[in-house]
């Protein structure tokens, strides 16, 4: 298992183009911290402000597209880009903006988190976005990282309660336009562990680990995308990377869940070995 820290002399540079959350816990924050512990330099493109705590979300300001565009090329214009992390875009203007520019600069490793859906069943994102997302943004991806509600959002499914039902979603994930799918199974309270699966070339791998029982759930997938995107970035493999995201992201769980930060979902513990 790689170390979560590098000390080479060569940061991979990972860009997180997410919205922001004025709480800490989530979005371009816990991106930052994720890619800062597991070795990379991070940037960002703000997409959206959030008036966000751990009590939930009170306002969304989205950016405009001209300062999301300047953002986008200031970035790429001058620093050397190994892997991009995409995750709150909002609407089909933003991520067409996104993927037009990712067009252009064509990074190496491109990890799509879809946020679509809250941790409430609301969905952020209209279905005309969502088709976007399908159509611009899915296509570009090396992998993309659904919670359950967003999955079955993305191929038009019920919501699945059970390994049984996850396991039936397979077959659309695996149709849809993109080289890799990371299924987060954090949605299925009621198991013991805590199972995701990577859908890749036609083959199935279930990354299984303990279910750590907390409440200091916020930003975990945000963290595991971020994280992903950062060892990518450094070169490993795409099933060693997930494999080591999930260690990561499993220890910033277990870290935090003792923290007491704010009076609802917490978040985990970025920095759990300093």
């Amino acid at each position: 298992m790689p170390s979560h820290h590098t000390h080479s002399s060569h940061k991979p540079i990972v860009l997180t183009i997410a919205g922001s959350d004025s709480g800490g816990g989530a979005g371009i924050q816990a991106d930052i911290k994720a890619i800062s512990a597991t070795g990379g330099y991070a940037c960002s493109v703000i997409t959206a402000l959030t008036a966000q705590n751990t009590r939930g979300v009170s306002a969304v300001h989205p950016v405009p597209q001209d300062m999301i565009r300047a953002q986008l090329e200031a970035v790429f214009s001058d620093l050397q880009v190994t892997a991009v992390k995409v995750g709150m875009l909002g609407d089909s203007a933003t991520i067409r903006t996104v993927a037009e520019v990712l067009r252009r600069y064509r990074p190496a490793h491109l990890v799509v988190d879809p946020v679509m859906v809250t941790a409430n069943g609301d969905m952020l994102l209209a279905e005309e976005a969502v088709n976007s997302l399908r159509q611009e943004l899915l296509p570009l991806a090396d992998v993309i990282t659904p919670n359950l509600p967003e999955a079955a959002a993305l191929i038009g499914s019920p919501l699945p309660a059970t390994l049984a039902e996850v396991e039936s979603l397979f077959e659309g994930l695996a149709g849809l336009d993109c080289a890799a799918v990371l299924l987060k199974g954090g949605f299925l309270q009621q198991e013991s562990r805590s199972p995701d699966w990577l859908l890749r070339g036609g083959e199935v791998r279930c990354f299984d680990t303990p279910r750590v029982i907390t409440a200091n759930t916020h930003g975990t997938g945000c963290t595991l995308s971020a994280a992903l995107a950062c060892y990518l970035g450094q070169g490993l493999s795409m099933d060693l990377a997930v494999s080591s995201a999930k260690h990561y992201i499993d220890r910033a769980i277990l870290a935090g869940s003792g923290l007491r930060i704010g009076q609802g979902r917490g978040p985990v513990e970025h920095f759990f070995d300093r």
